[in-house]
């Protein structure tokens, strides 16, 4: 039987750090296919609002629903610092159950750094590894958080590719970036004009 399609909805989301309310009445509703880009500057609430699609904050009010398993990508790659890179790829793949794990390192330009320490890696290759790790999950729902942040303009193409052939094959991303991606049909909002009124006059 098919998976039935995936979706991602934020209704009247407002999320907060700390005593401090980021964004307010922000609501959007993704089906399968849709790219929708966050803008905004540091601080303005992007990652919160990833965070929040994902389930690890819990909203000051409003709601966020899914439907479909999601693959986040934040700072964090949970990999093992210590192992080559392989091997650390390798404990999510199989968690993953992935098969084409050559397929995947070649894909994000990995191979050569199979036996590679994490911990040794650059900024870079640790985020083209992370992306692999999102390949690996096969999940319809992709949150994004600064994708782009330490690639190269070859990486940074690269990542936009990935996007169009994920959703052309029915999935949905949500990516929260300060730079431009190359998917056509992307929708986007800047997340500074969901703030209270005071955020938008200060």
């Amino acid at each position: 039987m098919q998976a039935p399609s995936p979706i991602l909805v934020a209704n009247d989301l407002a999320c907060s750090r700390g005593d401090r309310l980021l964004f307010r009445r922000l609501s959007f509703s993704l089906e399968a296919g849709a790219v929708c880009h966050v803008t905004g500057a540091n601080g303005s609430g992007k990652t919160t609002l990833i965070r929040s699609a994902a389930g690890l904050t819990t909203p000051f009010s409003g709601s966020v629903s899914r439907r479909g398993d999601l693959a986040l990508l934040d700072e964090r790659s949970g990999l093992d610092p210590d192992l080559p890179l392989a091997k650390a790829l390798g404990f999510w793949f199989g968690l993953d159950g992935v098969a084409a794990t050559d397929a995947i390192m070649a894909r994000l330009r990995l191979d050569s750094l199979a036996e590679v320490p994490v911990r040794y890696l650059s900024t870079g290759q640790k985020k083209r590894a992370a992306l692999a790790r999102v390949l690996g999950q096969a999940a319809p729902v992709w949150l994004l958080d600064e994708p782009l942040s330490g690639l190269d303009t070859a990486s940074q193409d690269l990542v936009s590719e990935l996007v169009r052939q994920h959703c052309a094959g029915g999935g949905i991303a949500l990516i929260a970036s300060h730079q431009p991606l190359d998917v056509p049909g992307m929708t986007s909002f800047a997340i500074e004009d969901f703030a209270p009124a005071e955020e938008q006059d200060g």
